[in-house]
């Protein structure tokens, strides 16, 4: 016989993957910055401040056309990012909220796991041990357009079903790569791509607070 409280401890989801920058870190404001030294470094294109609103409207490879980025430059474009943030470091945290999320579905027993293109150094930072050890798979370090595959990696080792997962993130490839790996997919409303583009790319799940991603992961 089932415990009384057998529905209101069983998860929705068994499985969270969650993406880094701008869906648990608040790192938009130091990537614009970024983005300008590496566009004078790589000879691509400066996002003007006016334009910004208009490129976070688009998805990646739009942004790259844009911005005259070349799909050959790109790893070497995000791999010197990614050594900036590490040398910025102090200056990128957490969303106010995310702690206390993490804790909260790692009490209910919820896999917890991060893909991200950002580096394992820079991740581990931000969240700071406490946070980390709450996740049991990290994919960092990931292409561009490598996610789909990395979220099939983790549902292979957690031996879970599709139906069983969700990832969550705050771009358009986020939902791109959750349909290819067949899970659901979960769009957060304060990162990098405006909310009103995530919507229209039909995530499973819309988020406009941290609190929201709790009530809709568990019953």
């Amino acid at each position: 016989m089932f415990k009384p409280d057998f529905w209101q401890k069983r998860m929705k989801y068994k499985l969270v993957i969650f993406d880094f920058d701008g869906t648990l870190a608040d790192s938009f404001p130091w990537f614009t910055n970024a983005l300008n030294k590496a566009a004078d470094k790589f000879h691509f294109r400066r996002c003007e401040e006016n334009e910004i609103e208009h490129l976070r409207s688009l998805d990646i490879k739009s942004i790259m056309k844009k911005l005259k980025i070349s799909f050959w430059k790109a790893p070497m474009i995000v791999a010197y990012m990614r050594s900036n943030m590490t040398a910025d470091i102090a200056n990128t945290k957490l969303f106010e909220g995310i702690s206390n999320l993490l804790e909260r579905l790692a009490d209910k027993e919820t896999i917890l796991a991060l893909v991200t293109t950002n580096s394992h150094e820079n991740v581990i930072k931000v969240l700071g041990e406490k946070n980390a050890s709450l996740f049991s798979h990290y994919e960092c370090g990931v292409d561009v357009f490598g996610k789909g595959h990395k979220f099939k990696k983790i549902l292979a080792k957690t031996h879970l079903t599709a139906s069983e997962a969700i990832c969550i993130g705050d771009e358009i490839r986020d939902i791109e790569a959750a349909k290819l790996a067949r899970i659901d997919s979960g769009a957060v409303s304060w990162g990098y791509t405006t909310f009103e583009t995530l919507k229209k790319y039909s995530p499973a799940k819309l988020f406009t607070t941290i609190e929201e991603i709790y009530e809709q992961v568990v019953f």
